[in-house]
């Protein structure tokens, strides 16, 4: 039997928290893989609520809307990726082997083991890599900062960003670099699967490991003593 992990996200992001029922693990479970199969626009909540086999109100009782389902996904996402650095850094001294180990775990996820029987963390990372920044290049961003529904990504990038300033405190871009490397991770994987012309990762069973060592590049370049 797997050791489930609940991890904690934001009250508001949902109505009910779907980590805490068995209708809601799988209402989670289900919506990742039908995203998964038909893409973010033409999802619907009465789409998944007939996957289900129940009343599109049953999907309602959970999430306000599909952008705060997709927003919290994304959060399971960010909130997944931290806990793995904490746990994979613990007992690491060396500011550069946390900087690599983190570095790894960006570019390479989908190794590590499932924390849930109810996310798929595979497929949810392909939904993150095509369809993740729909969640805040959004119009209303600013009044959903304000709730605090990034909290999770800011607290990523504030720990990557700690390991720089462990290496080379005199580094003077920090956060910028380490949020644009989640992006990087991500644009690069979309790209090398859909627009190759517009990078020098291919499209293989190699395309992860292959990132990996681009951003190692990218960064231990940029914030060299």
């Amino acid at each position: 039997m797997r050791f489930e992990v609940e991890l904690q996200l934001n009250e508001k992001l949902f109505v009910k928290n779907p980590q805490a029922t068995d209708f809601g693990r799988n209402l989670l479970k289900q919506s990742i893989c039908l995203i998964d199969e038909i893409g973010f626009e033409k999802f619907t909540f009465r789409k998944v609520a007939q996957k289900l086999n129940t009343a599109e109100a049953s999907v309602y009782r959970y999430f306000e809307n599909k952008h705060h389902l997709l927003l919290y996904l994304t959060n399971w996402y960010w909130e997944w990726t931290h806990y793995m650095i904490d746990r994979k850094t613990l007992n690491l001294t060396d500011p550069k082997k946390k900087l690599e180990m983190a570095i790894h775990l960006i570019a390479n996820s989908l190794q590590e083991e499932a924390l849930t029987s109810y996310i798929d963390q595979k497929t949810l990372i392909n939904i993150i890599i095509r369809e993740g920044s729909k969640s805040y290049h959004i119009h209303d961003i600013d009044e959903e900062n304000k709730d605090g529904l990034f909290l999770s990504y800011k607290e990523l990038v504030e720990k990557v960003a700690g390991f720089i300033n462990e290496y080379n405190p005199k580094f003077k871009y920090k956060k910028s670099l380490v949020s644009n490397v989640f992006e990087m991770a991500n644009n690069q994987i979309y790209f090398a699967e859909h627009l190759p012309r517009l990078t020098d990762i291919k499209d293989n069973k190699d395309e992860f490991d292959e990132l990996e060592k681009m951003i190692k590049y990218f960064v231990f370049t940029l914030i060299k003593k």
